[in-house]
């Protein structure tokens, strides 16, 4: 056994051991850690936290990462002060763990229920943004779950800044050893022993990008709980309030692109366009967008470039769009279609029966009518810190919280019932 596969097996089996005492442990108790672990962020947040991100930051320039991985990889106190507050607003969600979804009676008498319990052993493996780490611990802790949390060599020293002060207060809270480890190892072939000990580990979630996602799902003995990119549309309709579309489609590319959920294509129907799309366009370069069109949109605007078959399906995560024209509804659909990866796709329009259609046709994690793509977001949905999006089908789709962190388990109540 290698050094690398020692070291995964020692990690997770800790965890799993750790995992059945999180199973038991109270709402109180669970609730208590978070709330600590919320105070020692806020108090180490210039102490501690801001420097160690500062190296990391310093180090993503050097390297010359993207403005778009920088932004995301950066802590400011802002951000600081917004993982504390998640960490609060999970602690403060009822527990799903124990809960009891329904009951029924089988003519025998006997009575069978089917019980929310906890996963039991989580991995994420993630990259660039280390407020992943208290977000990803809140949730998989709050639901009684151990979760070993793996980020990138890019944020290593904000992970496991943030690590070690969410371990130092949970332990105080009462949460046992192993409940939460921050891997402080950058090495590949640490993940790759990781994500072949399936013995100990259930689930493993990555959150990246798509070379990431691809790579756990090529090496995973585990099963995976993934999105493989962010090619997000929005859907301007003959019907739309033009107001109301420039302000949305603003939104979802420029609040901030490098978030799987900001909008990369722009479909616009073909009679709103000649109106639309000048005024669209000047807001976005205003924005410092570029913007790449296809053959109609470059005779409607000057000096676009053009979009090209690559465009369709990227996931730019920067501040880039496309741009196309479209004849119809269908044709928007069918783009969507062929190009998307069932991640966030909206309509804007006033028309009730086109937004029907859309819901019911678009097949993606979210639909939204008239509302922003940037908004697929589990604390936007109620759901409290998300723990990543799923655009699969099996267990979760969308924004998954608390709840998706949970499995069932039939309970059965008896008085001496036998099988004849």
């Amino acid at each position: 056994m290698t050094d690398f596969a020692k070291t995964a097996e020692s990690i997770a089996k800790q965890a799993r051991a750790a995992s059945r005492l999180m199973a038991q442990c109270s709402t109180a108790i669970k609730s208590e850690a978070l709330n600590r672990m919320a105070e020692s962020l806020a108090d180490a947040a210039e102490s501690t936290i801001q420097i160690a991100n500062s190296q990391d930051v310093a180090a993503a320039k050097q390297a010359g990462l993207s403005a778009a991985l920088i932004d995301r990889l950066t802590l400011t106190p802002k951000r600081i002060a917004e993982m504390a507050t998640g960490l609060r607003e999970v602690a403060a969600l009822p527990d799903p763990a124990g809960e009891i979804e329904r009951m029924w009676v089988r003519p025998n008498g006997m009575r069978v229920g089917r019980m929310r319990v906890p996963l039991g052993v989580i991995g994420v493996i993630y990259e660039s943004r280390p407020n992943v780490t208290a977000e990803a611990a809140a949730l998989c802790l709050k639901a009684g779950n151990a979760v070993i949390l793996r980020g990138g060599s890019e944020a290593v020293h904000s992970n496991v800044a943030i690590g070690r002060i969410l371990h130092d207060a949970g332990q105080k809270a009462g949460l046992p050893e192993g409940a939460l480890t921050v891997v402080d190892r950058t090495e590949r072939e640490l993940v790759a022993a990781l994500l072949k000990q399936d013995r100990y580990i259930d689930l493993i979630i990555p959150r990246g990008g798509e070379g990431l996602i691809r790579t756990v799902m090529e090496q995973s003995t585990i099963p995976v709980v993934k999105h493989d990119k962010g090619v997000c549309h929005i859907y301007v309709d003959q019907a739309a309030d033009q107001s109301m579309a420039e302000s949305i489609c603003l939104n979802a590319k420029v609040q901030r692109p490098g978030t799987c959920n900001a909008v990369e294509t722009l479909l616009i129907h073909q009679a709103v366009a000649p109106t639309f799309l000048p005024k669209l366009i000047d807001r976005l370069q205003q924005a410092k967008v570029e913007v790449r069109g296809c053959a109609r949109t470059q005779k409607l605007v000057k000096g676009i470039t053009a979009a090209t078959e690559a465009d369709w399906t990227a996931e730019y995560l920067d501040l880039i769009v496309a741009v196309k024209v479209v004849d119809s509804l269908d044709e928007a659909v069918e783009h969507i279609a062929t190009y998307g990866s069932q991640h966030t796709d909206a309509i804007i329009t006033r028309d009730y029966q086109r937004a029907m259609e859309f819901l019911q046709i678009v097949d993606s994690s979210a639909v939204m009518v008239n509302a922003s793509t940037r908004l697929n977001d589990g604390g936007q949905f109620g759901l409290g810190a998300e723990i990543g999006i799923s655009t699969g089908r099996l267990h979760a789709r969308g924004p998954m919280g608390l709840h998706d962190l949970t499995t069932i388990k039939h309970i059965v109540l008896g008085e001496g019932q036998l099988r004849e």
